[in-house]
């Protein structure tokens, strides 16, 4: 199945690897410096809008987006 994230965002569900809370999980410096590496790569795909960020979406193809309120409602409405 695929997951239609934004307009110009849609990954397959089976390449999800997590969704965590950006708040806890960027308290770590272990993440903090994988998020610093991910952004120099140019990974990172900012979904947010104009919301703050409260969620990242870990997947296998080597990115992660960063998601807002709304499109974590909307991921977990079609992932039921």
């Amino acid at each position: 199945m695929y997951l239609h994230l934004d307009t110009n965002t849609v990954i397959r569900t089976r390449e999800i690897v997590a969704i965590l809370d950006i708040e806890n999980s960027s308290v770590s410096k272990i993440t903090r410096e994988f998020f610093a590496a991910a952004q120099s790569r140019g990974e990172i795909i900012y979904l947010s809008g104009t919301e703050l960020p409260k969620s990242f979406l870990l997947c296998e193809s080597d990115f992660l987006c960063i998601l807002s309120n709304t499109a974590c409602k909307m991921l977990r409405d079609c992932v039921k």
